[in-house]
């Protein structure tokens, strides 16, 4: 899959912090996410890793600015190993799971959970990710609910952001923070076990003013530092 908004958008919302040195792009594909965050984090490391080729975002890193600071592993992220966990990790991941799957095999493992289940994502970021660490998403409106449903207990929803396409349209995708989920021991006594620490933070963001071409001032903000030129 080529460069498309979803990873714009994700790239460019994720929260860094100034103390995140390793970052994790999970499905990274072209490498687009992963040269984000390492044009965001100048002191960070930054890994993609992908079930398929990662020979186009190697060479997308070479030809920029950042190649020293960011590595591709080919790898199904549930065999993925590392020394130490990430104090970032993002995805933006194959989400179709019930619709019916594309005859082309690659487009089909790029956009359906085939290969990554939702449980099998949730997982993942569990085990690579630091104490402290946050994990941001983004999947279209119905799975995000399905994904927030997987996570339940063990992932907190800390962050989210509604997509629409124009002012008139209906959210269609949403970006979502997490961080581990406070242990039963760690809970108050009177939380019950889908309790919260925190209340998300819940915004909305929409991308084009409904003109042909035209992006509101709000995404505009949002992405303009990442016109890459190299």
């Amino acid at each position: 899959m080529k460069v498309g908004t979803d990873g714009v958008l994700l790239g460019a919302w994720a929260a860094v912090r100034p103390q995140d040195r390793r970052m994790l792009d999970i499905g990274t594909g072209t490498g687009l996410i992963a040269l984000m965050l390492a044009q965001r984090a100048p002191e960070a490391h930054v890994t993609g890793v992908d079930i398929d080729d990662v020979g186009q975002a190697r060479e997308n890193a070479a030809a920029s600015p950042w190649s020293g600071r960011v590595a591709f592993a080919q790898c199904p992220v549930q065999e993925f190993e590392t020394p130490e966990p990430f104090d970032l990790i993002v995805s933006n991941p194959p989400f179709f799971v019930d619709s019916l799957t594309c005859p082309d095999r690659g487009r089909t493992a790029a956009r359906h959970a085939v290969h990554l289940p939702f449980g099998d994502l949730r997982d993942a970021v569990l085990r690579l990710l630091a104490p402290g660490g946050r994990f941001a998403v983004i999947l279209p409106t119905a799975e995000a609910e399905r994904f927030l449903a997987v996570c339940a207990g063990r992932l907190a929803l800390v962050r989210r952001t509604d997509v629409r396409t124009t002012p008139r349209r209906p959210a269609k995708r949403a970006l979502m923070e997490f961080v581990r989920a406070a242990s039963p021991a760690d809970r108050p006594a009177d939380c019950s076990a889908d309790c919260s620490a925190a209340v998300p933070e819940v915004s909305e963001l929409v991308v084009g003013t409904g003109e042909h071409e035209c992006y509101t001032p709000e995404y505009r903000a949002l992405t303009r530092d990442f016109y890459l030129k190299f």
